[in-house]
């Protein structure tokens, strides 16, 4: 049977299907589920900078306490270092439970006080930190400002753990390949392409905002299929494929392109966590079937490495397509 071994932001996984970060991944039970189908490791549930805002702002509401000062700072400590400590927690439990990897997850928009965070986060024990990094102040940046926003972040942290940093980041950037080669030029560990936005609908009939889908499809591989295979010979840090994978094959798509990893989430809902011994053992009968001993053989065989292959993964095939529909 092919050797699924994989390094991914300095670590040793057994094979590179990781449990993406999602509220599956907050219960101790589900992180054992996860090491027993199989996982190389796991990514918890993330914490994140705009629910804790959420709810200190509800308890002041609830206080009405504008005119102490003092009080509604303390609400805003104690709040914020509840939910902190919640995760800390989590993470603890997780690192004496499990034998695989643990990565930690914040979802934050800004540098500020989680850099001093990303420090206690180490000091609980976790192997490395994914920073799910999202500035939606369209409005009031330029593009050159939003790039260096997650930039700042990543900088700050990095002078304050030595534990491996991920960054999560968008597909939606002025110029892509650019904030990915700056990224890894400043030592960035790895990138995981890609998050997924919180996507709104319509409510025709009430005529209201209401949440759109909340698991991604199949067809949202080719996203970072696409920019893996184009940027993956032209970084030095890490990549972890995310988003669209719902079967081995698409794993497989992704470390051709040049991932050393891949995530999977949505389809760990839709057919349980005990799915990912399938995603894993179909890895496993590709690789046997064409006679590849160790999956490293096959990373990057498909990524682009001239200008022809530019070509193909880009916007000529694009013209192409619609070409051939007449």
């Amino acid at each position: 049977m092919a050797n699924l071994t994989t390094h991914y932001l300095g670590l040793t996984l057994k094979n590179p299907i990781i449990a993406g970060s999602s509220g599956l991944m907050k219960s101790i039970d589900n992180l054992k589920e996860a090491e027993t189908a199989g996982a190389g490791a796991v990514v918890l549930k993330s914490i994140f900078e705009e629910q804790i805002m959420a709810e200190i702002k509800q308890e002041l509401d609830v206080s009405n306490l504008e005119m102490h000062p003092e009080a509604m700072d303390y609400i805003r400590r104690s709040t914020r270092e509840n939910s902190i400590d919640a995760h800390l927690r989590l993470i603890e439990s997780a690192k004496s439970s499990l034998s695989i990897p643990v990565i930690a997850s914040i979802n934050c928009m800004r540098a500020g006080e989680w850099t001093e965070f990303g420090r206690r986060i180490e000091n609980a024990g976790a192997d490395a930190l994914e920073l799910n990094v999202l500035v939606t102040d369209y409005d009031r940046f330029e593009p050159r400002e939003i790039e260096s926003k997650y930039l700042e972040l990543l900088i700050s942290i990095k002078n304050q753990v030595s534990i491996p940093i991920a960054m999560k980041i968008s597909s939606q950037f002025t110029n892509l390949p650019h904030i990915i080669q700056t990224l890894s030029g400043n030592n960035v560990d790895g990138l995981v392409m890609f998050n997924r936005y919180w996507n709104p609908d319509i409510d025709i009939e009430g005529q209201v905002i209401v949440p759109a889908s909340s698991f991604s499809s199949s067809k949202e591989l080719y996203t970072p299929l696409r920019w893996i295979a184009m940027i993956s010979n032209r970084i030095t840090c890490d990549i972890c494929g995310s988003t669209g994978v719902h079967d081995s094959n698409a794993a497989i798509k992704l470390i051709m392109a040049g991932a050393q990893t891949v995530q999977v989430c949505s389809i760990l809902y839709q057919k349980g966590i005990s799915y990912l011994s399938t995603l894993i053992q179909g890895v496993h009968k590709w690789l046997d079937d064409h006679e590849y001993s160790h999956i490293h053989q096959i990373r990057k065989i498909m990524g682009q490495k001239s200008q022809k292959e530019l070509d193909k993964w880009g916007r000529v095939q694009f013209m192409k397509y619609y070409s051939e529909l007449e």
